[in-house]
């Protein structure tokens, strides 16, 4: 029998020898992380985008679906597609990571989606700015928050509902934020969200709400799921834990050379090369990437490439290396400009969220 108790935790850990279970690869066989030699795209191929859907992929006719604004407004709307397409149209490059992405690698490891590194990707999309039509609705004096609900339904943790997920007043105001029907100048695919998805720039991936039907603004705190119980850093159960919302800096490495088929140990023929990769956060621009190729011992400053594409999109760094033959631990950690940087212990919390562990990339150099 459920009780409320069990609804109420968050979800629970693993055992110190237990083994990724059958739900976990259920689950990372619905969802997926970009490959990671596809960080060579400035823009992330919606394919090669990563993905995750927390219920079903709902069945959603683009001629029909319509968006509603209510709630604490004076003027509540209802538009479809066309309506919206009608109104100031914008594009951002924005980088999304998935709020759970290094989960797998915790010990001991929350139970979840067994994200490692690949939970990632950077995309340009295109629709209309909320904050003009939140405006236009007219918000309340006393509203605190702006509740977006999807069209995908289910259970978590024995609570059936809508997936849902509030921004403050603040935040839904941003100029940045978008209601979005265009992926990489193609209409959304069905996995990202069609025909109509939010983005909001600097913010983990659960905050993007797809499939998205509803807009209603709340004069108390929204105390749905996904905010007030799923997405909470945590040191236990009993903790309340602490809202997660902007992404944490990280860099990644493109991995060199090539790969071994199981282990993914890379394989570089000597000689002097060019290690790359990208570099992101929520908070603050990145101003630094360095770089280590003994796992950690020693690091040594990367060169940036100019910004491209906006305030909200990844940024290349790039190192010049010539190893001798032998066995290396590569790896780039990312320093953003209100000073936040890349642990290489990362701190445990119990749901795996708004980890930034520095990625290791092992790599054998062959003999001459």
């Amino acid at each position: 029998m459920t009780t409320m108790d069990d609804v109420s935790r968050p979800s629970r850990v693993a055992g110190a020898d237990e083994a990724i279970s059958a739900e976990e690869l259920q689950l990372a066989a619905r969802n997926h992380g970009i490959p990671l030699e596809a960080l060579r795209y400035d823009v992330t191929p919606a394919g090669l985008h990563y993905l995750l859907i927390h219920y079903d992929i709902p069945e959603l006719d683009p001629a029909t679906h319509t968006l509603t604004v209510d709630g604490a407004v004076d003027r509540p709307l209802e538009l479809d597609l066309a309506a919206l397409r009608e109104r100031p149209r914008v594009s951002h490059r924005v980088t999304l990571e998935c709020a759970g992405n290094g989960r797998a690698l915790l010990h001991p490891r929350p139970v979840s989606q067994p994200w490692l590194v690949e939970a990632v990707g950077n995309a340009e999309w295109t629709g209309t700015p909320l904050a003009p039509l939140l405006r236009e609705a007219g918000l309340s004096p006393d509203a605190v928050d702006v509740v977006f609900t999807g069209a995908d339904h289910g259970v978590e943790r024995g609570v059936e509902q809508d997936y849902q997920r509030a921004l403050p007043v603040a935040d839904a105001l941003r100029e940045e934020v978008l209601l979005a029907y265009e992926m990489n100048g193609a209409p959304l695919l069905p996995q990202h969200g069609a025909p109509l998805r939010l983005i909001v720039p600097g913010w983990y991936g659960m905050a993007h709400v797809k499939w998205l039907r509803g807009v209603t603004v709340t004069t108390e705190p929204f105390d749905g799921y996904q905010n007030a119980v799923a997405y909470r850093l945590r040191r236990d159960a009993d903790d309340p834990g602490v809202p997660v919302t902007r992404i944490e800096p990280r860099a990644l490495v493109r991995p060199p050379g090539f790969p071994d088929f199981m282990s993914r140990t890379r394989v570089l023929r000597p000689g002097a090369c060019v290690l790359d990769g990208r570099a992101w956060s929520g908070h603050a621009p990145v101003d630094a990437v360095e770089v280590t190729v003994d796992g950690g011992s020693s690091w040594a400053p990367a060169d940036l490439d100019p910004p491209s594409g906006g305030e909200w999109t990844w940024r290349r760094w790039r190192y010049a290396w010539t190893p001798e033959p032998g066995r290396y631990v590569l790896g780039a950690r990312a320093t953003d400009a209100s000073g936040r940087s890349q642990p290489v212990e990362q701190p445990w919390n119990r749901g795996g969220f708004a980890n930034n562990l520095v990625q290791r990339v092992e790599v054998v150099v062959l003999p001459a």
